[in-house]
């Protein structure tokens, strides 16, 4: 007999079967269809009347912005009890057509003398709404240092400053904050007052935790000191965040064009004169352009862009059947994947949010708090908004735009001999033989922060490295050398200690300190 299983399911993901599910025996009738709308409708109604309260309980000034951001909240809620099934059927999906990605080699270098004319119309924004706790570390995520004691911030304030005295111009720097990050980060700003650059900041939206089995939120006040009742909704809040924090509308009257968004922890997302001026020279501009690279096996979990219903989607993983994710994976079938670095144009940003035409794909976020209540956060990410633009495309960039550092594997590598720092970016060693980095993969012992930099003498030299694996208690020497593959596997119980000078290559080094040619 078939069956589903609803267990640890809330009640209303039990009522969001797909139509195609059923009990042998059974099917859906008129009534119970009218017993899901209504119980749809009882729960819509029932958040707007707890949102009531909450606008109630903040500060007569913040009121406004407490009914702004709550009517944000209240719309994705309605979506989400709306919206069933999958958000995209398999078989429509097609192959990303010729020239949908163009090479970016195709690209043309702006004379010397538009540059300045192209900078000026444009805006740098950074999305800054992460913390550092998953590697180990208190504060934004931003703050972190990552090369010579410079964190993200530094280097991309350094990155927009120069690139302001270079070329006489006057490009902005936003960051787009959270509740979490925006105090500390307002800090920090301080320290960077006397340099030719203007900062801005705005605090992305603040909603509302659900609880997972009543459908509604977990906290009682706007003001509540207890943070774990609110979230950042994901970085698809930064269209309708920039608006509401007035800075589109400044930016728009100052003869800005386009805004370059990228996450701040991605060393490789700097200004690109090439892509700029394409975007300029164009009869039609693209109205969003999306950086993509060529996937490896290590980006096979990342989004990608397809064709969906004659325009660009950015297909994720998690909306993925389950039987066909093995194929999205597949390096050889969807070569590309998304970088998260998007040039946007301002005026289209107006137009899609004035008209409120602007549709990103919800995501589920289940979340289990410290007391053990089970909640949901429903969260937009930035690049799902591709299908909402006219002649929206993507630029297939060199990997050197895509240096993300989510983990202290990322950190030992754009800390390492491989990268040399340029007026704030990141460049690979030109002696280094191959144009990608090495896979490396740290171990628990070296997730922190604080744990990685203590088992490191001093970076190794991994110019020519291929793949680094590494797990449980090891510590490296001064001066040690990794080539080619090397694995150092430390049994529980065992300790390995790499002396100082150590040559490792093509070597996998076990919990007796055998070397052992690999």
């Amino acid at each position: 007999m078939s069956t589903i299983n609803i267990r640890n399911k809330s009640f209303f993901e039990q009522l969001q079967w797909p139509e195609t599910a059923f009990v042998r025996g059974h099917r859906r009738t008129g009534s119970d269809v009218q017993f899901i709308e209504r119980t749809r409708q009882d729960a819509q109604q029932s958040m707007g009347k707890e949102l009531q309260k909450l606008i109630l309980t903040a500060p007569t000034s913040q009121q406004d912005l407490a009914r702004t951001e709550l009517a944000g909240f209240e719309q994705l809620f309605g979506r989400y009890l709306q919206e069933t099934g999958p958000s995209v059927l398999w078989d429509k999906i097609k192959l990303l057509p010729e020239g949908g990605a163009k090479p970016y080699n195709d690209l043309a270098r702006p004379e010397t003398a538009k540059v300045k004319d192209l900078l000026d119309k444009l805006v740098v924004l950074k999305l800054n709404g992460g913390l550092g706790t998953s590697m180990g570390c208190k504060g934004p995520k931003s703050t972190i240092s990552v090369r010579n004691e410079l964190t993200f911030l530094d280097l991309t304030v350094q990155q927009i400053e120069h690139l302001n005295r270079t070329h006489g111009t006057d490009v902005p720097l936003v960051l787009m904050n959270s509740f979490n990050t925006d105090e500390d980060t307002l800090k920090v700003l301080q320290r960077y007052g006397k340099l030719q650059l203007q900062i801005h900041t705005f605090n992305q939206s603040r909603y509302p935790r659900i609880n997972r089995e009543s459908l509604l939120p977990i906290g009682n006040s706007f003001t509540s000191d207890n943070t774990e009742s609110w979230y950042p909704p994901g970085h698809g809040d930064v269209y309708q965040s920039l608006v509401n924090s007035g800075l589109l509308k400044q930016f728009l009257d100052s003869g800005k064009k386009y805004v370059f968004i990228s996450n701040i922890d991605n060393l490789g997302a700097t200004v690109d004169l090439n892509i700029l001026n394409f975007l300029m020279e164009q009869e039609q501009p693209p109205e969003f352009v999306m950086e993509v690279t060529d996937k490896t096996r290590a980006d096979v979990k990342g989004g990608t862009l397809v064709e969906y219903e004659g325009k660009l989607r950015l297909l994720e993983i998690a909306q993925v059947p389950k039987e066909h994710v093995d194929e999205f994976k597949s390096v050889s079938k969807f070569k590309i994947f998304n970088t998260n670095n998007l040039w946007i144009s301002l005026d289209a940003i107006k137009r899609v949010t004035d008209d409120q035409s602007l549709h990103m794909e919800i995501i589920v976020n289940p979340k289990t708090l410290d007391n053990g209540v089970n909640v949901i956060q429903l969260e937009t990410a930035v690049g799902a908004a591709i299908k909402s633009f006219e002649g929206a495309m993507g630029i297939n960039v060199p990997r050197r735009r895509f240096l993300p550092v989510k983990t202290t594997s990322d950190l030992l590598i754009v800390m390492s001999n491989l990268y040399s720092l340029h007026t704030g970016a990141l460049q690979m060693n030109p002696k280094r033989s191959f144009p990608q980095g090495p896979l490396v993969k740290l171990g628990s012992h070296f997730s922190k922060v604080k744990d990685y930099l203590s088992r490191f003498s001093s970076i190794p030299d991994m110019l020519e490295l291929d793949h680094l694996t590494v797990s449980g208690d090891v510590t490296f020497g001064k001066n040690v050398s990794l080539k080619g593959t090397v694995i150092i596997i430390a049994n529980h119980g065992d300790r390995i200690d790499i002396p100082a000078g150590a040559l490792l290559e093509n070597k996998i080094v076990s919990g007796n300190l055998r070397i052992l040619d690999h």
